[in-house]
């Protein structure tokens, strides 16, 4: 039929002789005998390259589905939640018998917060050897309100993955705040350490620190406006449960004024945040959004983010100004849910089936 019969050629020589020749017909790419190739040493090495490149492809694509992806989703908040846990390690270059600190929110109640949270007397100089120490060291770089650091960002873009928040919650369990430099012989306390825990609405409002006699009718003495001096170092400020390895945008941030007049105002937008691993966590919220177990857990962590702009200034010293340190903050009606899920073994199958075909096609 193809001619080898009138040219005294044998077809059956050019492949290899089986019982299931008719079958071999539907071949598309007829196979010449191993007789008829010369293998070469370019060649071995190609197959090797070929090989490797494989491995590694499917090396990257386990790992890719061992750690999962990340989805992000908005939600309206589910449920009906009342308090909101507000945490705070700020030290004021004043004595703590010259300040106020008090919370004023939208549901018109005021807290005294000053009677809630902890109030050390200290030394600014001692705090400020304790920062130099610190970025000497390589710990956490401490920013002013004009400049921010880069590694700053990453710690906070890394606050922001499934994997590192639930590894630091699990890695520290403790959650306290950490101790503050000792007092020596000859040291003066011109500071005052404020810090602790507290319940407050979860509703808009303003923390402020002022100075006594100044924003609220008080019995006593006028303090006297040469005084003040609202320079401040905030070593950590977040909202709902107190996680301190956390880093948040007003973390290690110090702002020092030689006005004596001076008003500090922070404006925050905080953003609940569900951070869980696999489908479980997100199908118990669901369940039961304002429950223990879904909100808390080995692979739960709920928490808020939040979002800071300043706006700071000396201001005129009239009646009508009250100078100090304001935290106006802002609850958002939205929930921020960040899952890490994982695929089944059968979409990773396919996965390294499509990726292994396609190297070899591409080399072919």
């Amino acid at each position: 039929m193809n001619g080898f019969d009138s040219k005294g050629l044998d077809e059956d020589a050019f492949g290899e002789k089986s019982n299931l020749a008719g079958l071999k017909t539907f071949d598309a790419f007829p196979k010449t005998k191993s007789s008829y190739t010369t293998p070469t040493r370019s060649g071995g090495v190609w197959t090797v390259l070929i090989l490797i490149i494989c491995t590694i492809f499917s090396i990257s694509e386990l790992k890719t589905w061992w750690r999962g992806t990340e989805h992000y989703q908005f939600s309206v908040e589910k449920g009906v939640s009342h308090e909101l846990q507000l945490n705070l390690d700020i030290v004021v270059y004043m004595p703590c018998d010259e300040l106020r600190v008090n919370i004023q929110d939208a549901a018109g109640d005021r807290i005294l917060a000053g009677e809630l949270l902890k109030r050390d007397n200290t030394n600014w100089d001692l705090w400020m050897a304790k920062r130099n120490y610190e970025t000497y060291a390589g710990a956490h770089e401490y920013q002013t309100l004009s400049h921010e650091e880069n590694d700053r960002l990453e710690e906070q873009e890394a606050d922001s993955h499934v994997r590192h928040v639930l590894g630091e919650v699990r890695h520290n369990p403790w959650r306290k705040f950490p101790k503050g430099p000792r007092m020596r012989r000859g040291d003066v306390p011109n500071a005052c350490r404020i810090y602790g825990s507290l319940e407050g609405n979860k509703v808009q409002g303003d923390f402020h620190i002022t100075a006594r006699g100044h924003g609220y009718r008080e019995v006593g003495a006028h303090l006297d406006h040469s005084s003040f001096n609202f320079s401040h170092m905030i070593t950590e400020l977040s909202f709902g449960p107190h996680y301190p390895t956390l880093h948040n945008p007003l973390d290690k941030t110090i702002a020092e004024s030689d006005s004596h007049y001076y008003k500090f105002q922070y404006f925050l937008s905080v953003v609940p945040t569900l951070y869980s691993r696999g489908k479980g966590a997100l199908d118990a919220y669901t369940r039961s959004p304002m429950s223990a177990a879904a909100r808390s857990g080995r692979d739960t962590v709920f928490t808020n983010q939040y979002a800071a702009t300043s706006q700071s200034g000396a201001i005129p010293e009239s009646p009508m100004v009250v100078p100090g340190i304001f935290f106006k903050y802002n609850i958002e009606p939205i929930l921020l849910l960040v899952s890490e899920e994982r695929t089944g073994f059968l979409a990773l199958l396919i996965r390294l089936i499509n990726t292994v075909s396609g190297v070899l096609v591409t080399a072919c």
